[in-house]
């Protein structure tokens, strides 16, 4: 089997998942047109009741209908939507050590871990007209529990101290508050940085160095990476 075949193999067994149902399909990008296909939120509650389809059409809601008029609003909005949902480790979850899941895939299981939170948080912000370069996606240590842990970091401008958007809390608080958290490093859909809780730190190369973010936009559809 040469390369091309061999691609075309994988591209193949890739559109047999069920997953590829249930990845962020949506047909445009704008609030107000938002939406999921039917066979999506149908596959989802097949799979996983009606709860799953339920909280699929929630969260359209929540893009459709923004009208916030601040990026503050919209933090606070969607920070504590995604925290009503069940924290459950990967390994229980999805069967694998760390798995980064879509939005869809997240909500439809009703569960996720630290990464899963911040990745729907960043994703749907991003859709409500947050712009990227204000959002980080940052590794820290969870000095209370000794572990490693995501979070989303918010700047208004470049280089302030940012917000952070968490699901081991409810509150949305500026970083030298959260004296629990130590910054390992940060990135985005544009680049990777040495994490500074006051600021994005040090630029080390662009975020495709993560292969598990790699995947992740592979599992999106053009036009969220």
């Amino acid at each position: 089997m040469n390369r091309a075949e061999y691609h075309r193999l994988r591209l193949c067994l890739a559109g047999m998942l069920w997953l590829s149902l249930v990845l962020f399909a949506c047909h445009a990008l704008t609030n107000e047109k938002f939406r999921l296909d039917e066979s999506v939120l149908a596959a989802a509650e097949k799979k996983y009741g009606t709860s799953a389809r339920h909280r699929l059409d929630q969260w359209v809601e929540l893009i459709r209908n923004d009208e916030s008029a601040s990026d503050m609003e919209k933090l606070i909005k969607v920070n504590a939507f995604f925290n009503r949902i069940d924290f459950i480790d990967d390994s229980l979850h999805w069967g694998e050590q760390d798995y980064w899941a879509t939005p869809v895939e997240f909500l439809a299981s009703g569960g996720g871990d630290c990464e899963d939170f911040s990745l729907a948080k960043y994703f749907t912000l991003k859709v409500m007209g947050v712009s990227e370069t204000r959002l980080n996606l940052t590794y820290v240590k969870a000095l209370n529990l000794n572990q490693a842990h995501m979070v989303l970091t918010y700047f208004e401008t470049p280089g302030e101290e940012p917000l952070v958007l968490d699901n081991l809390i409810a509150d949305i608080k500026p970083a030298s508050q959260r004296t629990d958290l130590l910054p390992v490093y940060s990135f985005n859909g544009t680049g990777l940085w040495i994490a500074k809780m006051r600021g994005r730190g040090q630029l080390v190369g662009k975020s495709d160095r993560l292969s598990r973010w790699k995947k992740l936009l592979a599992r999106m559809p053009q036009g969220f990476n």
